[in-house]
């Protein structure tokens, strides 16, 4: 049960090519978003689209393979786990920012 805990699975449509860094340290990290689509019909009547965009980062293997083979436009599923991290900008505000740290990435379209 504790594999539940913290567990997204999303499908969407990558939004702009991955960012792909080489750390110091020898580690790989890709930074990207996707787009998913919620349809539904409203109390009026009227068909609704609704875009929700997910910030994505992959570490390691994972991210030798965004960096190969995910570009803009591609449809991709996901899974992962949430995770919230904070800084200071250069004003001295701070801020958040919630991700996915990508542990499996399924490549759907071509």
């Amino acid at each position: 049960m504790n594999a539940l805990r913290n567990k997204v699975q999303l499908i969407g449509r990558v939004g702009q090519d991955p960012e792909i860094l080489n750390l110091e340290t020898g580690k790989k990290l890709a930074k990207f978003s996707i787009a998913t689509n919620d349809n539904y019909t409203n109390a009026k009547g009227e068909k609704v689209e609704h875009t929700e965009w997910h910030n994505v980062v992959a570490w390691g293997k994972t991210a030798g393979i965004i960096e190969q083979f995910v570009n803009k436009g591609k449809e991709i599923a996901v899974e992962g786990k949430l995770t919230t991290r904070s800084w200071e900008d250069k004003e001295g505000q701070k801020r958040y920012i919630t991700e996915v740290v990508c542990s499996e990435l399924l490549l759907l379209s071509k």
